[in-house]
């Protein structure tokens, strides 16, 4: 009798409110080699919700990983990196920042407040979807990361 190791899907959070670039995260997420379920919300109040699985996300499930674009409406993603890092249950989840924004003071602002990696959106669509593999490649295959300390 031969048993098949079932690997558990990596839970990823995509907190973006652009539909374009929800579409090539998840173009990008389906290329790649890591099974992964993806959750996404569009602005940064339903992400502390589903964080925190308030309301409709009750039986949200802890991510793995959030790629978090700075730039939200409702509540931006510098003010969402800030409740994350500085909530007790919720600041080992690792947040890549995944925006448009090339600023030096985004950068170094993302960074003070514990983003664990900065990345800008490339325009061209073969390069966005070539990010978005290299993301799941480093963060899923080379990076050890703490599964399901609080579900």
């Amino acid at each position: 009798m031969t048993f098949v190791k079932q690997i558990k899907p990596v839970e990823i959070l995509l907190v973006e409110d652009n539909p374009g670039d929800v579409r090539l995260t998840i173009e990008g997420l389906k290329e790649g080699k890591v099974k992964n379920n993806l959750y996404v919300v569009e602005d940064g109040v339903e992400a502390l919700a589903f964080l925190r699985k308030e309301g409709k996300y009750a039986d949200a499930v802890r991510p793995d990983l959030i790629l978090l674009d700075l730039n939200l409406p409702k509540k931006d993603g510098r003010e969402v990196l800030t409740e994350i890092k500085s909530d007790e249950d919720l600041r080992h989840i690792p947040v890549v920042v995944l925006t448009t924004s090339k600023a030096e003071q985004d950068i170094l602002k993302a960074y003070s407040l514990h983003a664990n990696c900065y990345i800008t959106k490339p325009v061209d669509l073969d390069q966005f979807i070539s990010v978005v593999e290299s993301i799941e490649d480093f963060w899923f295959t080379i990076v050890k990361l703490p599964r399901g300390t609080k579900e």
